[in-house]
């Protein structure tokens, strides 16, 4: 009978490990996942349209700008996702905890900021398909938008929506470091300006940071912990690890695009207004340049689609019972609404940059709120969040306001 007992436990025991390890490897996927869904909902068309903008305009001192937003960045996101996750409700549910009516005013911001966002990101993945096909812009945004709501439709849709980021994710930063290398930056200077700047733009700063982090882009992976149940304070270091590996992604993509177009502006070759980030490719690798700005505008176009829908609606579907069960519904209805306007009003002339701008201004009230209500106990029980995020968190929150003013 010992013996037979010892077995029992012996296997209770082998069981208990295998799940264990399980449970670990899928909660990496997740927070791995998270992370890269953070990343390429700020790696859009817009996103690739301000480097390259701002490149243009500020050449090698434009690394600074990269490295203050990613200072920004970081700030902002580990006080968001740690916020959110210890308390374990969506942002906009601990904003009507605050005072009521508040979460709904942040849920109109966030949810009309990431139709405007995902009108553009249509519009973009259009261009990639015609890029890389030659079919019109219009059939491609449609294939594009079907691909997206594809994925909701997936039983387990957060695992398909993590999968597909994290593919496209790579896609993109092979695609970039190629042209990057085609292009020969002077990264003697590039490194020296990045941190000694020639020049400064608030207004760069400002738009990076909404572009990155801003609207619903901060809110995207800790949003998607919370729904694969990943909150608590046990699970602050796996949070951050998260939330600084998205950061580390959207900066690798960002500061790579930035060496690449300095490369093309400081050979003195001409690029196009209409479409400076093709421009980049097309004089990197000539035709083929092409279709690898075709590959890389869709791959950062489809997943921002996917990341906009899905956290826009997460500022929903809390508000009550009939939008938490049909949320799936919901984020198809969102794709399909954003491709109809796209499809009767066209590509907004300037709109990637303003949302990006937009975003920025956004960006200081969300963060303000949530830094007071980690301070109140009946929010986050008796957790502490620290003194230096939160001092950096309300630095961030009075640099952006500056900014925005136009003061600095």
């Amino acid at each position: 009978m010992r013996h037979r007992s010892g077995g029992r436990e012996c296997i209770s025991a082998s069981f208990v490990h295998s799940w264990q390890r399980y449970m670990s490897n899928k909660t990496s996927k997740t927070l791995l996942g998270a992370a890269f869904l953070m990343a390429t909902s700020a790696v859009g068309p817009g996103f690739l349209t301000q480097t390259t903008v701002f490149t243009q305009q500020l050449t090698t001192s434009f690394g600074f700008v990269i490295l203050l937003s990613v200072i920004i960045d970081l700030a902002v996101q580990f006080n968001i996702w740690q916020i959110i996750t210890v308390s374990g409700r969506h942002a906009q549910d601990l904003a009507n905890a605050l005072f009521p009516g508040l979460g709904y005013l942040l849920a109109f911001l966030i949810v009309l900021g990431g139709l405007a966002f995902n009108i553009g990101n249509v519009a973009g993945a259009g261009l990639g398909i015609e890029a890389m096909t030659g079919v019109s812009v219009e059939v491609g945004a449609v294939t594009s938008a079907a691909i997206a709501i594809a994925i909701f439709s997936f039983k387990e849709a957060g695992k398909a929506m993590d999968s597909f980021a994290k593919i496209l994710g790579f896609v993109m930063i092979i695609l970039i470091v190629y042209i990057a290398i085609t292009t020969s930056p002077p990264l003697g200077a590039a490194l020296q300006h990045t941190f000694i700047p020639q020049q400064f733009n608030s207004i760069a700063a400002l738009t990076l940071v909404g572009g990155t982090v801003g609207g619903y882009i901060s809110f995207a992976g800790a949003h998607r912990l919370l729904d694969a149940g990943i909150e608590g304070e046990s699970n602050l270091a796996k949070v951050n690890r998260s939330a600084s590996t998205g950061i580390l992604v959207t900066a690798v993509i960002r500061y790579l695009l930035f060496l690449a177009t300095l490369g093309i502006v400081m050979a003195g070759v001409s690029i196009n207004p209409d479409n400076p980030t093709a421009s980049v490719f097309e004089n990197a690798a000539g035709t083929f340049g092409k279709q690898l700005f075709g590959l890389m505008i869709w791959s950062a176009a489809i997943t921002s689609v996917v990341g906009a829908a899905y956290t826009s609606v997460s500022f929903l579907r809390s508000f009550h019972p009939l939008l938490e069960k049909h949320h799936t519904y919901i984020t198809i209805a969102f794709i399909a609404v954003s491709t109809l306007i796209f499809l009767l009003v066209g590509r907004p002339v300037k709109v990637l940059v303003f949302v990006g701008t937009l975003n920025g201004f956004v960006l200081p009230v969300a963060l303000a709120i949530l830094l007071v209500a980690s301070r109140k106990s009946m929010l986050v029980g008796t957790y502490k969040h620290p003194l230096a995020l939160q001092i950096a968190g309300w630095a961030v929150v009075i640099i952006l306001a500056i900014m925005g003013a136009g003061l600095f």
